[in-house]
């Protein structure tokens, strides 16, 4: 049961708190500017429904719950151009799909059923394509130096490994970064960018967006929200908050409900993620007080300057840009490195592999899944093999010894 008075009671805004809101910004920030400038994703709608769902999972929560972009369709939708429609009907499908799972308890089921060999293979593919996608948008510029080049990339990049032990998110400093060197290069886009009273709209889908999502975006989404935004976010809430932990049903309830209502009026797909509870909680967040700030913070920002914060996403530096989602592709990557054995990495090199080589996530999740599979029944006959053996051998010793009592009895009469 949700008791939003006695989550509020744990609030609280403090220097600390309001450090730890911004915890997240590296994987939010270059995910939306990056649908927003590529796939003309609304900037100002998903900005307010980020903002949205903060507050209710700050309400909700007692802990720093992160709200995030869904990576798995970011990621297809960036490197793949997918439509703004297919954009959102990926995230309605997987978290109808979540809703359906929380609600009925087979959450853990489908876990199980799903290794993590082929989660992380899925995310080592996505990491890698996101970037060689950030490095071709840096090339693409063609230019050694000005306001978006070579140089420019290059700066950023010693930038982010000067902030790499620092608590400061280096996603924020290069968007601030950004939007200078994109007013300094088109001064104009500055009268462009003005107060407008924005609320988001209804935006149609059409049902062969539905289908044509499925595959390529949602599918490979479903695994890593059931793993990292359900599963892994309430196993680290416990380590971190054992007084207040999230359970598994909570959370996936709130990821199905957040893009049932946001989607249908172009809000992006969001989750939570174990990886932005780690990064609030490293920049000092401890209370639901650091989301409840973010989210009103996003919320004003969202409805005072509306859609004309496009503007300043389609001015936005492509060299900046591209280190940023390739910083976010190198920190999604380097999830996978606890298949440490040789069958975990065998199935996460095939799954990576074969998403890359065939170019389709699907295909690449189902051949990983079919080897993940087929180890699991070679291990069980393997084991099976073994029992048998030794109820074997322990048949043959019993039947010597049957044999021999016999005589040892007549030895011992004798």
């Amino acid at each position: 049961m949700i008791r939003p008075l006695q989550s509020l009671r744990h609030a609280r805004l403090n220097r600390h708190e309001i450090a730890g809101s911004l915890g997240d910004m590296g994987t939010f920030l270059p995910l939306l500017v990056g649908m927003a400038s590529q796939n003309g994703l609304d900037f100002g709608a998903s900005l307010f429904f980020a903002g949205l769902f903060n507050v209710v999972t700050g309400v909700v929560f007692s802990i720093p719950m992160a709200v995030q972009p869904m990576k798995a369709i970011a990621t297809v939708a960036i490197t793949s151009k997918l439509p703004v429609s297919q954009i959102l009907a990926a995230g309605i499908t997987v978290s109808l799909i979540v809703l359906v799972l929380g609600l009925t308890g087979l959450i853990d089921t489908l876990n199980r059923a799903i290794p993590k060999s082929v989660v992380r293979g899925l995310q080592l593919a996505l990491g890698l394509s996101l970037l060689m996608k950030g490095l071709q948008m840096v090339t693409a510029t063609h230019a050694w130096i000005g306001a978006d080049s070579y140089l420019t990339a290059s700066l950023a990049a010693l930038g982010v490994l000067a902030l790499f032990s620092a608590r400061i998110p280096s996603a924020l400093v290069l968007f601030g970064a950004g939007l200078l060197l994109a007013t300094w290069k088109d001064p104009a886009v500055v009268g462009l960018v003005h107060f407008d009273w924005t609320f988001p709209h209804w935006t149609p889908i059409a049902w062969s967006d539905f289908t044509r999502a499925f595959p390529v975006a949602a599918l490979p989404q479903i695994p890593l929200t059931t793993l990292n935004s359900v599963i892994a976010v309430c196993a680290l809430s416990a380590e971190l908050f054992p007084d207040r932990p999230a359970t598994p049903r909570r959370v996936s309830i709130s990821v199905g409900l957040m893009n049932l209502v946001a989607g249908w009026f172009g809000g992006m797909p969001m989750c939570h993620g174990a990886g932005g509870l780690a990064g609030q909680y490293r920049f000092g967040a401890r209370t639901n007080g650091s989301i409840l700030f973010l989210g009103g913070t996003k919320i004003i920002v969202a409805v005072l300057f509306g859609a004309s914060l496009m503007a300043l996403c389609r001015a936005f530096p492509g060299s900046l840009l591209g280190v940023m989602l390739a910083v976010s592709g190198i920190e999604l990557s380097l999830v996978t490195r606890d298949q440490t054995t040789r069958k975990e990495a065998t199935i996460m090199l095939l799954t990576a592999g074969a998403c890359l080589g065939a170019d389709n996530v699907a295909v690449g999740f189902v051949l990983g899944l079919l080897l993940a599979w087929a180890l699991r029944l070679e291990r069980l006959f393997t084991v099976e093999r073994e029992r048998v053996t030794k109820d074997s051998g322990i048949r043959n010793q019993e039947s010597e010894v049957g044999h021999h009592e016999p005589a040892r009895a007549g030895h011992n009469e004798r």
